[in-house]
C-alpha cells in the first residue's frame, strides 16, 4: 500500500505544482495580453471588456503604432534616439565600474580588503530615493542638466553595488591556476583581468547589463528630473507626455505608448535569456 501510494503523493504534488506555475504564469502575462490587444482597438474606442478585446471592431488597428510613431507634436522618434543612448551608455559604464571593482575584491589581495567590500555592500541597504536630491545638485554644479552626461552618469551610482557583488561572485568560481598560469607567461593584473577573467564571467557580464538595460530603459523618474527640454526627453517620459495630454481617455493610444516601450525591453530580455539565467545561478555558487 506504501509502495502505491507514493508514486500516488509524487503525482498529486507535482499536478499541484504545475497548477500553481500555471496560474503564476496566467497571472504575469495577462495584463501584458491586455495591453497589447488593447492597443489593436480603435483609437477612439472605449476601454474593452473580455468580451470584445480580441474581436475589434473595425478589426485590429496596427495603425495606431504609426499614429504614436509619427505624431506631429512630439518627435517620438528623438525620444527613441535618446533612450538608446543613454542605455547603452549606462550599460557600458555600469559594466566597467563592477567588473573592475569586482576583480579588485575578487582577485586582488590588499589589507582592509573585505571590510571595505562590507561597507560597500552597505549601501546596497540605501533607498536609490535618498540620493536623487544629491545627485540632482551634483548634476546641476557640473551643468550637466539638460545633457546626455547628466543622464548617464548618475546612474552606475544607484545599482554599482549590486552589479560589483554579482560580478564578484561569479569572479571566486573562476579558478585561481588560471590567473598563476597567465601570471608565468608574464601577464599582469589588467592583462589578466581583460584575457582570463572577462571571457570566463560571460554570463554574470550578461546578467549584470540586463540589469542595467530594464532599470535604465523602463526609468522615468531620472529622466524626469534631469531633463527639462522636448529634445532630450527618454522614450518613457516622453510618451507618458503624450499619454497625459494628448491621448486623454484614448486607451488605446495609451497602450500603444506602453507596447512600444515595454518591445525593446521584452526582445532584449528574450535574447539575453540564458546568458542570464547561467548568470544568476553561477554567481551564487562561491560566496
Amino acid at each position: 500500500m506504501s509502495a502505491v501510494g507514493h508514486p500516488v503523493r509524487r503525482c498529486v504534488g507535482r499536478s499541484l505544482l504545475y497548477l500553481a506555475l500555471v496560474v503564476i504564469t496566467v497571472t504575469t502575462v495577462l495584463p501584458f495580453v491586455w495591453m497589447f490587444f488593447t492597443s489593436l482597438h480603435h483609437k477612439d474606442a472605449q476601454l474593452p471588456t473580455i468580451d470584445n478585446l480580441f474581436t475589434p471592431e473595425g478589426g485590429y488597428h496596427f495603425g495606431n503604432y504609426e499614429y504614436v510613431l509619427t505624431f506631429g507634436e512630439l518627435p517620438v522618434w528623438r525620444f527613441a534616439v535618446n533612450s538608446c543612448v543613454v542605455t547603452c551608455g549606462v550599460v557600458v559604464f555600469q559594466l566597467t565600474l563592477c567588473s573592475l571593482a569586482a576583480y579588485g575584491f575578487a582577485r586582488l589581495r590588499f589589507r582592509g580588503r573585505d571590510a571595505v567590500f562590507f561597507v560597500f555592500l552597505l549601501t546596497m541597504m540605501i533607498p536609490a530615493q535618498v540620493l536623487v536630491v544629491p545627485l540632482f545638485a551634483i548634476v546641476r554644479n557640473f551643468g550637466w542638466l539638460d545633457t546626455y552626461w547628466g543622464l548617464i552618469i548618475p546612474y552606475p551610482y544607484l545599482s554599482t553595488a549590486f552589479g560589483t557583488f554579482l560580478l564578484r561572485q561569479f569572479f571566486l568560481t573562476v579558478p585561481r591556476s588560471l590567473d598563476d598560469a597567465a601570471r608565468l607567461d608574464g601577464c599582469g593584473d589588467l592583462r589578466i583581468f581583460w584575457h582570463v577573467i572577462l571571457p570566463s564571467a560571460k554570463p554574470a557580464l550578461a546578467t549584470v547589463g540586463a540589469f542595467a538595460f530594464i532599470w535604465t530603459w523602463t526609468d522615468f523618474y531620472w529622466p524626469l528630473l534631469a531633463s527639462s527640454s522636448t529634445t532630450m526627453r527618454t522614450l518613457e517620459v516622453g510618451l507618458s507626455v503624450f499619454s497625459d495630454a494628448y491621448a486623454g481617455t484614448m486607451w488605446a493610444l495609451q497602450m500603444t505608448a506602453a507596447t512600444i516601450v515595454l518591445i525593446p525591453v521584452l526582445i532584449f530580455f528574450l535574447g539575453m535569456q540564458r546568458f542570464f539565467v547561467r548568470g544568476i545561478v553561477q554567481s551564487g555558487i562561491k560566496g
